[in-house]
C-alpha cells in the first residue's frame, strides 16, 4: 500500500539520521537502579542517569500510601471534567498547597491543576493570549525563548498569535523585540530550568523586562520546583521575585515524583483560565488519589528529609561536575556546566552520542541520547540526569565506566 510504503521511507530516512527512538519497558518501581528491558535480550537492572525523580521521590512509601488512601476514599476515577462533575477536595487541597507555596511571590495566588504538565504549558499559553477577550492573531504577540520545551512552542502556536523567538536567555534581543512591538497583550514564555542544557532563565532580567513593556511572565519550572529555592520553592523563590505579572507553572512529574501540573496566578488569571482552558475545560479531570500523592511529595519536599535529599543531590552534583570537567577535556567533548540536577555532555554528532550511550548501557548504566529536533542539529548529547536516591559509589561507577566508553571509542586528546 502506497500510504505504507511512504510511512517507511519516511522512518528509513530517520533511521538514516540516526534518530530512531526506541522505548523501554520497565518491569519494576522508578528508582536509581531499575529492571528494564533490553534489546534482543532479557530485562536486567540498569543503573539510570536518565530520569526526572530528581529527588527519589517516585518510590517513595509516603507517596503510595497517600495514592492508595486517596483510591480508598475516592475511588480510582474522576468521572468527569473539572468542570461537571470530577473536581474533588483532594484538588482544591492541592492547589491550595500550590497557591500557598508561590504566595510570597504572587499577589493574590490562586491555582489550578492539570493532568499533565504538556496540558498546562498548552493552556497558559493559548488562553492568556486571548487575555480580555482579544484577537491573539491581531493583538498578542508571544516572545518565546529559543530552546523553550515542545509543550510552550506548541501552545505559542496554539494560540495563533504571532510568535518572536530570541536567541536563547538574551535579555538585549528580547528588550529589542518587547521594544518594537505594538501588541496591547505581551507574552513572555520561558523555561525555568531548561530540560536539556540544565541552566536557569535570567528570570530578574525577563521580570524586568515586563515590567518596562507591560507585559505577562510565564514560568515553567518543570525542571525546578522541588530542588531549587527555599524549601525546594522553585525558580521564583530560587531568586526571590514578586509580581502580578508572573505566571507559575509547577509540574509534579520530576521531582515530585508523580504526576499532573499547577498553574499558579493572580486570582484573576486563574479564573480566566477556567473560562478559556481547552485543556482544563475539555477532559476527564485526573484521578483524585494522584492529587493525594502529590501532596504528600510536597510534604516531603517541605520536610527535613527534603532538605536532606536536596543537599544530597548537591553533593552528587560538585562530585560529578568535577568528573565531567575532566572527561571532557580528556575527549573533546563540551561539558555544559549547571548548577542543577541535569548535567548534559554534548558530543556532537548523533552516531557517536548512540555509540557512547550504548557502551554505557552494555556496562549496565542508561543515559539517554538526546538528538535532534529536541537539540539543535550538531549538539546530541549525553543527557546525565543525578538524582538523590544515587549513591555516592553510583557517581564513581559512572565516572569511570563513561571514561572507559570515551577510551573504547575514540583516542584521547595529547595531555
Amino acid at each position: 500500500m502506497r500510504l505504507l510504503d511512504d510511512l517507511q521511507a519516511g522512518l528509513d530516512a530517520i533511521d538514516a539520521a540516526h534518530l530512531r527512538r526506541v522505548r523501554r519497558t520497565a518491569y519494576s518501581p522508578t528508582d536509581r537502579s531499575q529492571r528494564t528491558s533490553m534489546p534482543g535480550g532479557e530485562p536486567r537492572d540498569i543503573l539510570g542517569f536518565c530520569g526526572n525523580d530528581y529527588l527519589g521521590l517516585a518510590a517513595h512509601p509516603a507517596l503510595a500510601e497517600a495514592a492508595t488512601a486517596g483510591v480508598r476514599q475516592y475511588g480510582f476515577g474522576s468521572g468527569g471534567s473539572h468542570l461537571v462533575s470530577g473536581h474533588s477536595v483532594a484538588h482544591t487541597r492541592l492547589e491550595t498547597r500550590m497557591a500557598a507555596l508561590q504566595a510570597p511571590h504572587i499577589p493574590e495566588a490562586d491555582a489550578l491543576f492539570f493532568c499533565t504538565g504538556y496540558m498546562a504549558n498548552l493552556a497558559v499559553v493559548s488562553a492568556m493570549a486571548q487575555a480580555g477577550g482579544i484577537q491573539p492573531s491581531q493583538d498578542c504577540t508571544v516572545f518565546s525563548d529559543a530552546l523553550n520545551h515542545a509543550s510552550l512552542i506548541d501552545g505559542a502556536r496554539l494560540s495563533r498569535a504571532p510568535v518572536k523567538v530570541y536567541p536563547h536567555a538574551d535579555v538585549a534581543a528580547l528588550d529589542a523585540l518587547l521594544a518594537a512591538s505594538t501588541s496591547r497583550n505581551k507574552l513572555i514564555v520561558t523555561d525555568g530550568v531548561f530540560s536539556m542544557d540544565g541552566d536557569i532563565a535570567p528570570l530578574p532580567e525577563l521580570l524586568a523586562l515586563a515590567e518596562r513593556y507591560d507585559a505577562w511572565l510565564i514560568v515553567d519550572d518543570a525542571h525546578g520546583l522541588g530542588v531549587v529555592g527555599k524549601n525546594g520553592a522553585g525558580v521564583l523563590s530560587h531568586f526571590g521575585l514578586r509580581s502580578e505579572r508572573l505566571v507559575y507553572v509547577g509540574t509534579f512529574g520530576k521531582a515530585a515524583g508523580g504526576s499532573g501540573a499547577a498553574i499558579v496566578a493572580h486570582r484573576m488569571v486563574i479564573d480566566w483560565l477556567i473560562q478559556r482552558a481547552r485543556t482544563y475545560i475539555f477532559t476527564t479531570a485526573t484521578p483524585p488519589a494522584i492529587a493525594c500523592a502529590v501532596e504528600a511529595a510536597l510534604d516531603v519536599i517541605a520536610s527535613e528529609e527534603g532538605a536532606e535529599r536536596r543537599a544530597r543531590l548537591t553533593r552528587h552534583i560538585a562530585v560529578w561536575s568535577a568528573h565531567a570537567q575532566r572527561l571532557s577535556a580528556r575527549f573533546g567533548w563540551e561539558w555544559m556546566p549547571s548548577p542543577t540536577a541535569i548535567q548534559p555532555i554534548v558530543i556532537g554528532e548523533n552516531a557517536p552520542a548512540l555509540a557512547l550511550a550504548a557502551a554505557l548501557e552494555r556496562e549496565g548504566i542508561r543515559i539517554a541520547a538526546i538528538r535532534p529536533p529536541t537539540v539543535p542539529v550538531g549538539t546530541a548529547r549525553l543527557r546525565i540526569t543525578l538524582s538523590a536516591a544515587h549513591t555516592d559509589a553510583d557517581i564513581e561507577r559512572l565516572a569511570h565506566a563513561l571514561e572507559a566508553a570515551g577510551q573504547s571509542l575514540q583516542p584521547a586528546k595529547a595531555a
